[in-house]
Formats: structure tokens, C-alpha cells, sequence
């Protein structure tokens, strides 16, 4: 007895485990000596990535020699892409590789795409020598080089699109929940995780951003590499310390299996004001019986044990048919994701808002004035003021506008407002931000050079900032807001899921987003008319674009309020205690 106490004691009661597959030693394993590993690994992977995010279209317009909406359209299918690979980084650790083994993998790819992006740039990009520059840009590149090109930028996808969703959820692995005071360092990791994404990104948009824009982009690109190889240094120094959960049954499974067992009992006569479904499934430490609700209620029906389920039963020896049989709670998970299915499309058109300050935000600025003297400002590094905004506006939520909010609900005192409400919140600054992109937009062009040839203005590109903070401002609501909403409504064995999702409605913002540029050429470009995204942005009438998103926005949000108020948040029951718990005899 002294010895399973005693081994209770050193043990965390969350169910991680060491590298070894054994119960993970508190006193040995995980807490911040794992985390900060953890920590400087995403704010170099962040920097790494940035560093060729930030200018990714001007590399396009420059060196690759595309015209602005075809590299705006790029930069945003790269970015979309990115996002849809964090789905498959998501699927692979909860269904089969865990976390750390998933990290591993999608870094060791990223860093490969980042060398081999460095060395085709310098050796195969840059021709005639001294090219990539506003004043000399590249000669057109043969089929092999753009292959080579595309080749590695998605490669680059690839691994930071597959790694991200997971290194969050990794770090907070390393905390005990069940611990009080490794709780409370949990909730306190993701600050930090967050600052770690800002500082990485800060640095990358200011320097490494300011040299690609002078033409120095194999430097640039070679600085991103060396910071990725060493982030990845310091995450593989961790693996003796690292806590770990062993991989879950694929949610998509569980999933198919609810839908599946619906079907096949969509014939039989139910009375759904006196059902009784099957309440009994094997859980793991920390899992939740969610109870069951009046929505989607074909699907109780996989839920509903029949004589067929039990004649199933007694051949296979106790067990039933997952296919044929599913417990409320996996029901339930279901139309949890049914139920976020709604509030998740009306985000994705904010992300068509947010993704304007990787390409369009960018062209505009590159057509304002950046000098101050004989110092140039790179259009990229305005992003800077995002950045800044984001940092000022979580301070500013966490410290005084939540408390205030909540002393003035009277409904539900010290309560602020809840993800839904900030979320659309989120949606109306969003809107603010378009009209002020639109109105900057209209100045540039009353200050544009009648006598030049190229798409320069005399309006400071410092007239951009108030765009950048309300974007800045928009994502504190929104994406934090949107994060901690999918995190807090889906069930247990979905979390990683969730926060795939969260990444997903970027990747489909920035499809809508090329789609949507796309469609506006085809129908604003005449003979007489270059379009409203020309090459010479003093020819267009890109402030049209803008004012067109904050409509589609508006639209948006009103649709949001009628999903929102429709929504209906989970209930469930207290977290078993237990490892296991034995299945019911029916």
C-alpha cells in the first residue's frame, strides 16, 4: 500500500507519460524547464516563417516577375495552404503519431524547405546579378526554376502548417492540470506561448524584412533557415524531459460512426419524447459525459439499442458494434461539431479581411512614401504596428476591459463578455479597418505623381498604421476569442481538432480572399480600363476593394448575430476519475 501511495505521489495524476510509454515522474519530467524549450522554439519557428511570409509578395513581384493581383493571389493560396496542412498536422498526432513525434517530423520539413528556398534564391533567382529590387527587377525564370521555386515555398507550408497546431497543446502537456500549481502554470504558458509568436514575428518584420527589401533576399532567407535548424536543435534537446499523451482513436472515426449508425436505423419508429439511449463507453482520466440535448435528433438514433445491436452484442462477446451502436456522448460530440459548424464559416470571411495585410496592405504601401530622408521604410514592416496592437489591446483586455464588463453585466455578475460577443466584436472592427484602408487609399491617389510612370504617391506610408492597429486590434477579439470558443465547446477527444479549425478558416479566408481578387479583375478590366488591382495602382481603384470587403463584412456580421444567438453551449458531467470505466451490463 506505502509503495502504490508513494508511486501515486511522484506520478502526474493527468495521465501523461514519459518517452518511455511508463507514468510520467513529476520531479523529472515536463513543468518549465520543458516549456521553455518549447517556448524559444516558437518564437524562432515564428521568426523563421515570417521571414519569408512578410515579403513574399514582393519577392513575387520582384524576383519571379508577377503583376500585383497574381502575387497577391499566390501569397494568399501559399498562406491557405499553410493553414489546410494544419488539419493534417492535427489528424496525425491525435490519431497516430502524438504530439512530439508530429513536431519533429513537420519541423524537420520546414527546415528543409527553408535551405532549399535559400540556395535555388541565390544561385538560381537572382539573374542578372543584383536584381530583386523596386528599380531592377529579375528576367523571367524557366520552367525548372519556377518548379524549384514553388517546390520549396510549399514545403515551407508543409512543415509550419503541420507543426503549428500542435506545439501550444505540447507545451501545455508539460503541466499537470490536475496539480494546483502546475495548473496554474498551465494557464500562464500560453501568455507566454503568445508573446514568444509576437517576438518572432516582430523581428522577422523588422529586420529580417528591412534587408530582403534592399534585394537582400538569400540572406533574408538563409537567416530564417538558421533560426528554424536551431529551433529545431532546441526542441529535439528536450526528449529525455518531454511528458506525452498516448494518441486517441481518430476522431474522424468516432464521427463517421455516429453518422453511419443514424443511417441504419433511419427506418425504425422512435418516440423522442421518451428515448432511451445507450449511456455507457470506456473513458479515459479527464474525460466528460456530455448530456444529451433535443437538437439533431436523427442522429439519437445511433444512440437507440435495438434487438439487432443486441444479438451483435452476444456473437462478438460483450462488446457492441461501434458501427451500429454509439454512446450519447459520442452522439453529442457530433452535434457539438454540427452545432460550430455555422459560427465557423461566418469567421471566414474575416479572414479574408486579416489576410489584406500580407498582400494588398503590402502592394499599397510599396506605392506610398517610404522614405524618411535617406532611410527607407519596407512596406512589410508596417506589420510591425500589428504586431504592437495586438500586445497593446491583450493588456488592455485582460487588465481593464474584461474586469470592467464584468462589473457591468448584471445578468450574470463577474462574468465579461463571453467568446461569442467578442468575436463579433472582432467582425465590427474588422469592418472599421477596411474603410480606413479604403479612405488611406483614396489620399494616396490625390497625392500620386502626376508626371511618373510607376504607382509612387507623396502620401507617407505612415498613413497606413491606423489599418494595421484596427487589424491588430480586430485579432484580439476575434482570434483569441474564436481559439478559446472552440477549445471550450469541443469535446475531449477534438481538441487538437478545434484548433485546426481555427487555423482552417485562415486557409479558406485566403482562397476566398485570391477568389475574390480574381473575380473583381475579370469583371472590373476592359479594354479601356486596366481593372481595379492593376500593375500601376494609380490606374485602379483598389479603395473600391476595400469598401467592397467592408460590405461583404457587414454582411457577415449581421448573419453572425442570427448563428450566435442560435448556438446552444455543451453541458456536461464532471471529469471521471478514474483510468477506465467498465462498461454497463445492459
Amino acid at each position: 500500500m506505502d509503495q502504490k501511495v508513494r508511486q501515486f505521489e511522484v506520478c502526474t495524476q493527468d495521465g501523461s507519460v514519459d518517452r518511455h510509454g511508463n507514468p510520467a515522474i513529476r520531479a523529472n519530467t515536463g513543468k518549465w524547464l520543458t516549456a521553455i524549450l518549447i517556448l524559444v522554439n516558437q518564437g524562432l519557428a515564428t521568426l523563421a516563417f515570417f521571414g519569408v511570409g512578410v515579403n513574399l509578395v514582393l519577392f513575387l513581384t520582384r524576383v519571379m516577375g508577377q503583376d500585383n493581383a497574381e502575387a497577391a493571389n499566390n501569397v494568399s493560396k501559399w498562406t491557405g495552404t499553410v493553414y489546410i496542412f494544419s488539419l493534417l498536422g492535427a489528424f496525425l498526432s491525435d490519431s497516430y503519431w502524438g504530439r512530439y513525434k508530429t513536431c519533429a517530423i513537420f519541423q524537420a520539413s520546414f527546415v528543409a524547405g527553408l535551405v532549399m528556398l535559400s540556395l535555388s534564391t541565390g544561385a538560381l533567382l537572382l539573374e542578372p546579378s543584383g536584381c530583386g529590387v523596386e528599380e531592377s527587377p529579375c528576367k523571367p525564370h524557366s520552367t525548372f526554376k519556377t518548379v524549384i521555386f514553388y517546390l520549396s515555398v510549399y514545403l515551407i507550408a508543409l512543415g509550419y502548417g503541420g507543426y503549428q497546431p500542435n506545439i501550444a497543446t505540447f507545451g501545455a502537456d508539460q503541466f499537470d492540470a490536475e496539480d494546483s500549481a502546475e495548473g496554474h502554470s498551465k494557464i500562464a504558458f500560453f501568455s507566454y506561448f503568445y508573446l514568444a509568436l509576437n517576438l518572432g514575428s516582430l523581428f522577422s518584420n523588422t529586420v529580417l524584412g528591412y534587408f530582403e527589401d534592399q534585394g537582400n533576399w538569400p540572406l533574408g532567407f538563409w537567416a530564417s533557415a538558421g533560426s528554424a535548424f536551431a529551433g529545431l536543435v532546441l526542441f529535439l534537446t528536450g526528449t529525455p524531459k518531454y511528458r506525452h499523451f498516448t494518441p486517441r482513436e481518430s476522431p474522424w472515426s468516432r464521427f463517421c460512426q455516429v453518422l453511419v449508425a443514424a443511417t441504419r436505423k433511419a427506418k425504425i419508429g422512435v418516440n423522442y419524447e421518451d428515448l432511451n439511449l445507450y449511456d455507457s463507453e470506456t473513458q479515459r482520466t479527464g474525460d466528460k459525459k456530455i448530456l444529451h440535448t433535443k437538437g439533431f435528433r436523427f442522429l439519437d438514433r445511433a444512440a437507440i439499442v435495438t434487438p439487432d445491436d443486441e444479438a451483435e452484442k452476444v456473437e462478438s462477446g460483450s462488446k457492441y458494434d461501434p458501427w451500429r451502436l454509439c454512446s450519447v456522448t459520442q452522439v453529442e460530440e457530433v452535434k457539438c461539431v454540427l452545432r460550430l459548424i455555422p459560427i465557423w464559416l461566418c469567421t471566414i470571411l474575416y479572414s479574408v479581411v486579416f489576410t489584406q495585410m500580407a498582400s494588398l496592405f503590402v502592394v499599397q504601401g510599396a506605392a506610398m512614401k517610404t522614405n524618411i530622408k535617406s532611410f527607407r521604410i519596407p512596406a512589410s514592416s508596417m506589420s510591425s504596428f500589428d504586431i504592437l496592437s495586438v500586445a497593446f489591446f491583450i493588456f488592455a483586455y485582460r487588465r481593464f476591459l474584461d474586469p470592467l464588463f464584468a462589473r457591468l453585466n448584471k445578468t450574470e455578475p463577474n462574468k465579461g463578455l463571453s467568446e461569442l460577443q467578442r468575436m463579433g466584436i472582432g467582425l465590427v472592427i474588422a469592418i472599421m479597418a477596411m474603410i480606413s484602408a479604403g479612405i488611406v487609399e483614396i489620399y494616396r491617389l490625390k497625392h500620386k505623381e502626376p508626371e511618373s510612370t510607376s504607382d509612387s504617391s507623396s502620401l507617407s506610408i505612415f498613413w497606413q498604421v491606423p489599418q494595421y492597429m484596427l487589424i491588430g486590434a480586430s485579432e484580439v477579439f476575434m482570434y483569441v476569442g474564436q481559439l478559446e470558443f472552440f477549445n471550450s465547446q469541443a469535446p475531449t477527444g477534438l481538441k487538437s481538432f478545434a484548433s485546426a479549425l481555427c487555423m482552417a478558416s485562415i486557409s479558406l479566408g485566403n482562397y476566398v480572399s485570391s477568389l475574390l481578387v480574381s473575380i473583381v479583375m475579370k469583371f472590373s478590366t476592359t479594354d479601356e480600363v486596366p481593372g481595379w488591382i492593376p500593375e500601376n495602382l494609380n490606374k485602379g481603384h483598389l479603395e473600391r476593394f476595400y469598401f467592397l470587403l467592408a460590405g461583404l463584412t457587414a454582411a457577415d456580421f449581421v448573419v453572425y448575430l442570427i448563428c450566435a444567438k442560435w448556438y446552444k453551449y455543451i453541458k456536461s458531467e464532471a471529469s471521471f476519475s478514474e483510468s477506465t470505466t467498465e462498461e454497463e451490463e445492459v
